[in-house]
């Protein structure tokens, strides 16, 4: 069943104008451990990639918090969720701390679709109950 759902576009050209003004602060402020490797190797490659990133990153942890009914309260918290690959490219979410026990505590799952073009990143989440 259907807990919630959540979508966000976030504009890259804004991500890129944060990141000239503030350096790599915002970055860490918002992604989570594994996603700043992530953001660092990508950035490294080619800017503009890294930029990308850190765009639908933070585009996904906007719809999942809108998805969970919580927005930006506790237990929601930038670095506590992160929007990882597996192999094959499929996103998923990994969880930590507080907001992982507060997900599992009421027996929720997640999915999440991301994609951005030249200036845009968009995510949308489906948070839903593995019980009925």
């Amino acid at each position: 069943m259907v807990y919630g759902i959540g979508t966000d576009i976030c504009d890259i050209r804004r991500i890129a104008a944060v990141l000239a003004r503030r350096g790599d602060r915002f970055a860490e402020k918002v992604l989570g451990p594994t996603e700043l490797k992530v953001f660092h190797y990508r950035r490294a490659k080619v800017e503009a990639r890294g930029v990308a990133y850190l765009a639908t990153r933070f585009s996904a942890k906007e719809s999942f918090s809108k998805a969970i009914g919580l927005g930006l309260h506790t237990p929601m918290q930038w670095r506590d969720c992160e929007t990882l690959n597996e192999p094959s490219g499929k996103p998923f979410i990994r969880l930590h701390g507080a907001l992982a026990d507060w997900f599992a505590a009421r027996d929720l799952s997640a999915h999440v679709s991301l994609t951005d073009e030249t200036d845009y990143a968009t995510s949308f989440v489906v948070v839903e109950t593995r019980t009925p």
